[in-house]
């Protein structure tokens, strides 16, 4: 698509304005060995490439590893927009919108990143304010404890195991009983992952089902830009969707700000924590938004709370909308499909390696190596690259187990290179 700033009648006007009648002679004090003699660029490039070649030429590229670490944070690329837009003042300086007549710009935000998690998801409604990925299982765990009034909280074994360990912790104090497996006989709720941590892509609308025939509850914790490609929450009959939203415009950071987020069905959405914008009228008529269903300890007795960890994240959800806006639903698929293409191109290059997960992956998955999984990532990180993450560190798989994940910004040559290295170290 070209861009013509101004059509040949302004461009004629202009001209006149300031005494001219041809656009050439802005350029007579040009010599003429120094004017361009064709005007024959390049094909345009997209904002990644740009960014990339100007550091390589800035010489910032040199000491940077190269990101294959996954296990729920993902290095993906993000949009100049996004940090031009969230680092304005106006949303940096607002916090507690608590005065609707003060803050109607934060709480616009904050519905309309509600309403685009809405629309990602497949769910009714959306919060705004949680703190991580971790933790939003927690919160809804315990939501489906409220409804159900049960005490079981089922584990499935597609689950981040450092989710577990944030939900085993959390949950410690309150007489509630973890247990492993998917059977939701007398259980509150049924908690799953897609993608796995693994890697692998499932649907679990048959488990949905078993579980409202039994009374449960099916919530699960969802990697956001797969949606571009992967059946959403809401059709697959999840009862509550959680996710870390860092792959939604947030930079990895050393590990926060990061945002969690938490959507149900509009059944369940009084028993739901945290923030929740919603739109109204005034007296004269004019749309406004404000605060709704309030259930943080500030506005309510404590003991009726409905959690007392959701801290504001409204920033971080400003990033996510302005990225979700900025990409929209075909960039969003675009950027998916890069990431899951590249993924498929790296496990052909590592046919040294057996592949734990044959099955549908999106950008993950988990390989089995000729040697201890720690030593190849230090023998790499000596070359320039972050392998992924051994899984015995995290109490999953064996000390040779190796979880990679690719995302859009890795190159051909990147992956072709850390095949190569790849199968170096593990000679």
């Amino acid at each position: 698509m070209s861009f013509v700033p101004v059509t040949p009648v302004e461009q004629a006007e202009m001209l006149a304005t300031i005494g001219l009648t041809k656009i050439e002679a802005l350029f007579q004090h040009i010599p003429e060995s120094l004017r361009a003699t064709s005007w024959d660029v390049p094909p345009g490039q997209s904002e990644m490439a740009v960014r990339a070649r100007l550091a390589q030429l800035a010489g910032h590229g040199d000491g940077t590893r190269i990101c294959f670490l996954g296990g729920g944070y993902y290095d993906h690329f993000v949009p100049a927009a996004v940090d031009a837009l969230a680092s304005r003042g106006e949303f940096a300086t607002a916090y507690t919108p608590y005065q609707p007549e003060a803050a109607q710009g934060t709480l616009q935000s904050i519905y309309e990143y509600q309403s685009a998690v809405c629309r990602l998801t497949g769910m009714d409604f959306a919060n705004a304010s949680l703190y991580d990925g971790g933790t939003a299982v927690f919160e809804a765990a315990t939501m489906a404890v409220r409804l159900t009034r049960r005490q079981h909280i089922v584990c499935h074994d597609s689950l981040n195991p450092l989710y577990r360990e944030i939900l085993e912790t959390h949950t410690a104090n309150l007489g509630l009983e973890l247990l492993d497996g998917d059977d939701p006989a007398g259980a509150a709720c049924v908690i799953v992952q897609n993608p796995a941590f693994l890697g692998d892509v499932r649907d679990f609308a048959p488990l949905a089902q078993r579980c409202h025939e039994a009374g449960a509850l099916l919530i699960m914790s969802f990697y956001p830009l797969s949606l571009g490609l992967l059946k959403t929450p809401g059709a697959m009959g999840a009862d509550i969707a959680v996710a870390e939203g860092q792959s939604l415009g947030v930079p990895l950071s050393f590990g926060g700000p990061y945002l969690g987020i938490l959507t149900t069905r509009k059944e369940h959405v009084r028993r739901m924590p945290g923030r929740l914008a919603a739109a109204t009228e005034d007296a004269q008529g004019r749309r406004g938004f404000v605060l709704t269903l309030q259930a943080r300890e500030q506005h309510i007795r404590r003991e009726k709370a409905m959690s007392n960890i959701c801290s504001n994240e409204a920033l971080i959800a400003l990033r996510a909308l302005i990225y979700l806006c900025l990409l929209g639903k075909e960039g969003l698929r675009e950027a998916a499909a890069h990431c899951h293409a590249k993924a498929e191109f790296l496990k052909r290059r590592l046919s040294f390696a057996r592949l734990l997960n044959p099955g549908p992956t999106f950008n993950e998955f988990a390989i089995r190596l000729p040697r201890k999984a720690q030593e190849v990532c230090a023998a790499l990180a000596e070359q320039g690259y972050l392998a992924g993450l051994p899984l015995s560190a995290v109490g999953r798989g064996e000390e040779t187990d190796l979880l990679v994940a690719v995302t859009e910004q890795r190159t051909r040559a990147q992956l072709d290179a850390f095949a190569e290295a790849l199968a170096r170290a593990c000679r």
